[in-house]
């Protein structure tokens, strides 16, 4: 079992940055592939990073790609998401996940998940 909690979220204006951090505790972090999908009010849920279980591939979704950056730090069990340039259309509700396939985190499918960060943007 794998928990998640997340932490950073908050109230910015259009063109702040954020980081978002999930601390995990339980099996192995450096096992677990990581990311981060966001969910918006009355739409789809949507992949926006993940990272190797290493650290040493990323992947970011177009719509946040030049912008946001994955990173992990296995000694510290943590996971961050640095936003920089953000929009109003980054309003949501960001998860973090794990799972030991990134590919499935990819696909919005990973076995584990946490409550939730809810990031704001104004314009």
């Amino acid at each position: 079992q794998v928990q998640l909690v997340e932490t950073g979220g908050g109230l910015v204006q259009a063109g702040d940055s954020l980081r978002l951090s999930c601390t995990a505790t339980g099996r192995t972090f450096s096992s677990y592939g990581m990311g981060w999908f966001r969910q918006a009010p009355g739409k789809e849920r949507e992949f926006v990073a993940a990272v190797s279980s290493s650290g040493g591939n990323t992947f970011h979704a177009d719509s946040v790609k030049g912008r946001f950056t994955i990173s992990r730090d296995n000694a510290r069990n943590t996971l961050y998401l640095q936003m920089n340039s953000l929009k109003p259309e980054d309003t949501a509700v960001y998860y973090c996940a794990a799972d030991r396939s990134t590919a499935k985190i990819t696909l919005g499918d990973a076995d584990y998940s946490g409550q939730g960060t809810q990031v704001t943007v104004s314009s």
